[in-house]
């Protein structure tokens, strides 16, 4: 199938699916996933630079968005912050080397199976690196996790507001008192190069592509780099935060930038699920339903134990709680459900503060993992 074509059928049935309200729930966006898995497992291909191209765009706009708040909330709950990155990665990384010690398989299989439970794409660079000719074990794993690693976090930023019966517009309330930023106005003249934003926009996400490049040697011989989700996400928040540098304007209108934002998810969407779905029927039928289950064990118990450790540990609030648990499993998918559901673009503060204190806590994992165990 022609892969434009392909991309907007794709757009167009996720989308369909997606508004279909069951009890008060609906996949929104994430419906886009389900389709683009199925055209995958039936061979349809679309570019990596789809994927890409929406993952900048969402994750950019989303810290231009976020930006003005974003340092307020990170000095608040810096530690929380912290603590819930470390701790739902470290939860991960225990289920991945009690799977293997019980289930008696392969760790290069173990960790492919965390890292997808995690979306993490780098942590599987990460576990291919350390497994050597035993790579291929850690990429299977890795593509029998994903699916579910992805619509688990989805789902469960959904259903948990919805089994605590929470008041969203309350929690919202709430959340928004609790970061509202004064905006330091300046009263100098500024130059705007257009009345879009794009110059501005679009020169974020060249400095996050290069910054996303930059990659620090870690201990073991692996490296670490904030990659296209967080070299743009970062430089979004800078843009966003400090709005002009001299007197030229770095603004760009938030009509615009959620435009930017719900195209980039659904692009990066539609890229992660035809590649997620090419032979996952296939593998899954190869090497055992089983494995789909134990994935699927390391999707929940992480997101279960961050969740009860920032409620009655560390006391966050639900949006507060919810945006870390995002941040900490990694899902960029998720943080676009929660923004949804949350009809506030603020609770991607907290997803920015966990995610890459998360990004290295599994890169190291997955080594520390095979090392150990191989």
């Amino acid at each position: 199938m022609n892969s434009l074509l392909a991309v907007f059928l794709i757009a167009a049935l996720g989308y369909f699916i997606g508004g279909i309200r069951i009890k008060g729930i609906e996949l929104g966006t994430a419906g886009v996933l389900l389709v683009a898995l199925v055209f995958g497992h039936f061979g349809v291909e679309i570019p990596s630079i789809i994927r890409n191209f929406g993952l900048a765009l969402f994750v950019c706009s989303v810290g231009f968005i976020a930006g003005p708040k974003f340092f307020r909330d990170f000095k608040s709950n810096a530690a929380s912050y912290i603590l819930l990155g470390f701790l739902i990665i470290l939860s991960g990384g225990i289920c991945a080397v009690l799977v293997s010690m019980i289930g008696g398989i392969r760790p290069e299989l173990s960790v492919g199976l965390l890292t997808g439970a995690l979306t993490s794409t780098p942590g599987l660079a990460a576990a291919q690196e350390a497994a050597g000719e035993l790579a291929d074990l850690a990429t299977t794993g890795y593509a029998i996790a994903y699916p579910f690693g992805v619509i688990g976090v989805v789902l469960f930023v959904q259903l948990v507001p919805r089994i605590l019966k929470v008041d969203m517009a309350e929690e919202r309330a709430h959340f928004e008192a609790a970061h509202t930023a004064k905006v330091k106005r300046y009263d100098g003249w500024l130059f705007k190069f257009d009345q879009g934003g794009f110059f501005a926009f679009m020169i974020a996400v060249v400095l996050g592509i290069l910054l996303g490049n930059v990659h620090v040697p870690l201990p073991g011989g692996a490296s670490f780099s904030l990659g296209t989700t967080g070299g743009p996400l970062i430089m979004g928040l800078l843009f966003g935060h400090f709005a002009h540098v001299g007197h030229l304007d770095l603004t760009v209108p938030v009509e615009e930038l959620k435009t930017f934002r719900e195209l980039g998810l659904m692009l990066f969407l539609i890229g992660a699920g035809v590649s997620g779905g090419a032979g996952f029927v296939e593998t899954l039928r190869r090497e055992g339903v089983i494995l789909f289950v134990y994935g699927a064990i390391m999707t929940l118990i992480p997101m279960f134990v961050g969740f009860f450790v920032a409620k009655y540990v560390l006391k966050l609030r639900l949006l507060n709680n919810l945006g870390s648990i995002t941040g900490g499993m990694t899902s960029t998918p998720a943080l676009g459900t929660l923004i949804s559901v949350a009809k506030t673009d603020d609770v991607a503060s907290a997803y920015a503060a966990t995610y890459p204190i998360a990004l290295v806590a599994v890169v190291l994992c997955a080594q520390f993992i095979v090392i150990l165990l191989g």
